[in-house]
């Protein structure tokens, strides 16, 4: 059963930008700042505070510790997100719980990362000597292989995938906070011939490492309205999953946490996928978009394509997609990547898109991920349901 008695009352994000020389620390306080100056709060109000894992501050086990440090914040509930880019949401969705059991009444949720600047994460474990083969270098190597399963399951249109990136391309041309470089527009013919870099996968449907902040004011509806504060967005329903059928060996790879959770996540929030106003998918590659059409109920395993080529996704279409760009087209700040598109579901629902800005944006999806091992789907998957 939805709820509505806690609210996203504000929100922040830097510009991303590519070997900024800045580091996590200096980008979350642009945010923190940011998001002081859009609520009119005083920082002494904020007793609560999640923290994402930064890919550029990984090796330090206490950077949650050290983020209220550099802030100068003094939280009685702290949080240190530790599932990548799902954080973001989760963020919220233990915030929410730590405030109703009342270990904090303000609390912000901050994701800051630039590992174009600095990458300090090592993912260790048993993997790389017992599991991955050799050759298969990170998210690229490993969402090729998925591609791949995909196709010889269900078959593929290339073209819908190129829709996707085409889209997202044509919304980031009207966020000032894109990564500039992206800021051009894509044509199905520039899309088709892009580079191999994972067979199938393309350059272009691939996201670019950037660094970037993003932080979200959560607390309950009355004391925003003390605070003075006019604006709020209603997180109503949230869902997650870690490891997907990790009792199995050699699991379905095409089958993703999202299969459960998707449809867990509208029913808590009595929605069906028609009723969905806006979406606002985790994107590091395009084939993830489209595998979540299929997972939210949008269309049936296997038509993603279909749904894809056949569906207006543009800012002022049946279904927006990605309205800012997504990171595909904004740039993926590191681990903060998972806030972007929540700040963007944020934006259209507070009527501040601009010249991208969606029509009666009653509501939004917005989807998190966290990782992608070898022989497996996603390692995360999560989802939360928005409402004006």
């Amino acid at each position: 059963m939805k709820k509505r008695d806690i609210v996203i009352a504000g929100y922040s994000e830097t510009k991303i930008d590519f070997k900024t020389g800045r580091s996590a620390y200096d980008l979350a306080g642009e945010a923190l700042s940011m998001l002081l100056e859009s609520t009119g709060i005083q920082k002494d109000v904020i007793d609560g505070l999640s923290v994402t894992t930064a890919l550029s501050e990984a090796s330090n086990p206490f950077f949650a510790v050290y983020m209220t440090d550099a802030l100068g914040l003094t939280p009685s509930w702290l949080n240190y997100g530790g599932i990548g880019g799902c954080s973001a949401t989760g963020g919220v969705a233990r915030a929410m719980s730590a405030i109703r059991d009342g270990m904090c009444e303000v609390a912000v949720v901050i994701s800051a990362d630039a590992p174009s600047t600095d990458w300090r994460s090592n993912y260790g474990a048993y993997r790389g000597e017992f599991q991955d083969p050799q050759g298969v270098q990170g998210p690229p190597a490993t969402f090729g292989l998925l591609m791949s399963r995909y196709i010889h399951q269900y078959g593929l249109k290339p073209e819908a995938l190129g829709k996707i990136a085409i889209t997202q391309r044509e919304h980031a041309l009207h966020n000032e906070n894109g990564y500039q470089k992206l800021r051009k527009p894509l044509t199905m013919d520039d899309y088709l011939a892009s580079r191999v870099v994972s067979d199938p996968l393309r350059m272009l449907d691939s996201v670019m490492f950037c660094d970037g902040a993003n932080a979200f004011l959560v607390t309950t509806e009355k004391m925003a309205e003390k605070l003075g504060i006019k604006k709020v967005v209603y997180p109503v329903a949230y869902a997650e999953v870690t490891n997907f059928n990790g009792n199995q060996s050699c699991p379905d790879i095409t089958e993703s946490g999202f299969t459960k959770i998707g449809p867990a996540v509208l029913e808590k929030a009595g929605m069906k996928p028609g009723d969905v106003r806006m979406f606002q998918p985790y994107d590091d590659f395009t084939i993830a978009v489209m595998m979540k059409f299929e997972a939210f109920g949008f269309c049936k395993r296997g038509e993603g394509s279909d749904f894809t080529l056949r569906t207006d996704l543009s800012f002022k279409g049946e279904l927006p997609l990605n309205t800012g760009g997504g990171q595909i087209s904004a740039g993926q700040p590191g681990l903060a990547s998972g806030g972007l598109n929540l700040a963007e579901a944020v934006r259209q629902m507070f009527g501040e898109g601009g010249t991208r800005q969606v029509e009666d944006p009653r509501n939004a999806v917005v989807t998190g991920i966290g990782v992608i091992p070898y022989a497996r789907n996603w390692g995360v998957s999560s989802a939360m349901v928005l409402e004006a």
